[in-house]
């Protein structure tokens, strides 16, 4: 019984692995340094903190899901890439036949994930043009997202071009059943950035905003009044508030980070290296922390 193979390795396939290999790299790179300035607080190089451009992309929260930067599985997902065109070139199998199943199942993989990372940045490109260029009422401009769109498209066109496939049918319908899964997927993350994103646009919830993208935070406890008189000031935006469970045993608890700072008091916010003690309305904060809604 033959067995069915999806690529046949070609001539055309010794440069597409090397290729798909180098874009992998850069593209891991690249949102792995957006991933580290997230997570450090830091501004991203040629991103303006004026609110004109790839920082209004990189705070929004279109590039979050679960809470979780885009970049952290963008990350992920290049290693992936990179790895599948990595073990043909680097692993000899010691039989002919053995190395070309090996080219064929990592180039399958890879046109699975290649495919669904391609449809999901073209979700991104939609966002990009079409919802926060309309929500800032001008055309905004993001190198990274531009990027990175090119760097998955390039790999997605090297990866199909690169081989010779034969079952052109199996390839396709593995496409279509990668494509509804990720746009189903897809509509499932747009409707649950959709909501925060509806709260951003709020008073409070820019606010909130706002302050994690500031670096401010508020110091509280669990089993404070006061604290939880605070978060009902932002609302339906209290989880975007920048907070820290100071009370010892809780699953969430930073104890130490609050006796480092020497926290006495709840609620307590540190803006810009200041502590300020005590419940503070939202108009205070939004002066102290430089906010100013559209």
């Amino acid at each position: 019984m033959t067995q069915t193979k999806l690529p046949i390795k070609s001539m055309s396939s010794d440069w597409a692995n090397p290729t798909i290999l180098g874009l992998a790299i850069c593209g891991a790179l690249l949102t792995s340094y957006l991933t580290l300035t997230h997570f450090a607080g830091s501004i991203p190089a040629f991103c303006t903190a004026s609110g004109s451009g790839c920082d209004l992309v990189l705070s929004s929260a279109y590039a979050k899901v679960f809470d979780l930067p885009l970049t952290l599985f963008g990350a992920l997902t290049y290693l992936a890439i990179a790895s599948l065109a990595a073990v043909p070139m680097f692993y000899q199998s010691p039989t002919k036949p053995k190395q070309e199943e090996l080219q064929l199942t990592c180039s399958f993989w890879l046109f699975l994930i290649s495919t669904a990372s391609f449809l999901f940045s073209g979700y991104l490109m939609y966002l990009l043009a079409f919802v926060l260029s309309a929500n800032q009422a001008k055309i905004i401009f993001c190198i990274y997202c531009i990027a990175s769109a090119v760097i998955i498209t390039s790999i997605w066109l090297c990866n199909l071009l690169g081989n010779k496939w034969q079952d052109w049918e199996k390839l396709i319908f593995a496409g279509f059943l990668v494509g509804v899964i990720t746009l189903t997927s897809t509509a499932g993350v747009y409707a649950s950035q959709s909501q925060v994103a509806t709260i951003s646009n709020t008073f409070p919830g820019g606010l909130a905003l706002h302050l994690k993208n500031q670096g401010i935070k508020m110091y509280g406890a669990y089993w404070c009044p006061h604290c939880q008189e605070q978060k009902a000031m932002f609302g339906e935006a209290s989880k975007q508030v920048p907070y820290v469970e100071c009370a010892p045993g809780t699953p969430n608890s930073q104890a130490e980070v609050c006796q480092q700072k020497q926290i006495t008091s709840y609620p307590t916010w540190e803006v810009k290296g200041k502590l300020i003690e005590g419940v503070q309305s939202l108009a205070d904060l939004a002066q102290m922390s430089g906010f100013a809604a559209n």
